[in-house]
């Protein structure tokens, strides 16, 4: 059984810090990708960062040099770290995990971050 278990999300104040992270159990592919996304009520959910195996990040211009990605890959945890939080960046938080030649994607329940005074 697959599992990916975020932690992390909460209530803080413009300017504040949050650390997300995720866990996957139960996958026995290769792991290629482990990401972040957000959705917003109403919206589509939006990548916000994501890491390959070789440890490249990618991020949206919204949080570059504000979030940063990282992973280990022993523990097939991801996490992001994000600073300089501001009221837009209220939303529930995704993980993502793509694994196997077929690229199966798999998806966390998501956590929610509400950044507000």
């Amino acid at each position: 059984q697959v599992r990916l278990a975020e932690s992390g999300g909460g209530l803080v104040q413009p300017g504040g810090s949050l650390r997300l992270a995720c866990a996957a159990s139960g996958i026995t592919r290769s792991i290629y990708v482990m990401g972040w996304y957000r959705q917003d009520p109403g919206t589509q959910r939006v990548l916000v960062a994501d890491i390959a195996d070789d440890g490249n990040p990618n991020y949206s211009e919204s949080v570059k040099g504000r979030f940063t990605i990282s992973a280990d890959n022993a523990k097939n945890t991801v996490y992001l770290q994000m600073d300089s939080l501001k009221p837009e960046d209220t939303a529930v938080y995704f993980c993502q995990v793509v694994a196997g030649p077929d690229l199966k994607v798999y998806w966390g329940l998501g956590t929610q971050v509400t950044v507000s005074s």
